[in-house]
């Protein structure tokens, strides 16, 4: 029988993660978007593979809830602009933590500012890795 509670991955997926959310600190810093720099102390990178099965999760390679960053595939932990955007994500919910995934349901998601905020501040900064061609949430 197979257990119920997650598995915690290697410690080398563990630095890589933190490694990652470093760089993408670097790039977001100085857009300061907002008046605190994002805090990526407690922020958490998992992969769930089962969650991006679901329908809603599907077209997207990232996803990102309050101080989880969710991926569809580990490897997807070396993807800067990817796990960029997704913290960009993160940096918005720790100003908005409510107002920010509210949003979504005023404005849906291919015209949400919080969306394209979070696009724009990927797309600037120095180039990393890309992830593929899907989109994150």
């Amino acid at each position: 029988m197979r257990s119920l509670r997650a598995r915690r991955p290697p410690a080398a997926s563990r630095s890589e993660a933190r490694a990652a959310l470093a760089r993408a600190k670097a790039r977001l810093d100085p857009l300061a978007l907002y008046d605190d720099p994002v805090r990526i102390e407690r922020v958490r990178i998992v992969c769930a593979r089962p969650l991006f099965r679901l329908p809603w999760f599907r077209r997207f390679d990232g996803y990102a809830m309050w101080n989880l960053i969710l991926l569809r595939l580990p490897e997807l932990r070396s993807a800067d602009e990817l796990i960029c955007h997704e913290l960009c994500h993160v940096w918005q919910m720790q100003h908005r933590p409510l107002r920010m995934p509210l949003s979504y349901l005023r404005f849906g998601y291919a015209r949400n500012p919080y969306e394209e905020e979070a696009r724009r501040a990927a797309s600037t900064g120095a180039s990393g890795p890309r992830a593929p061609a899907a989109t994150s949430g």
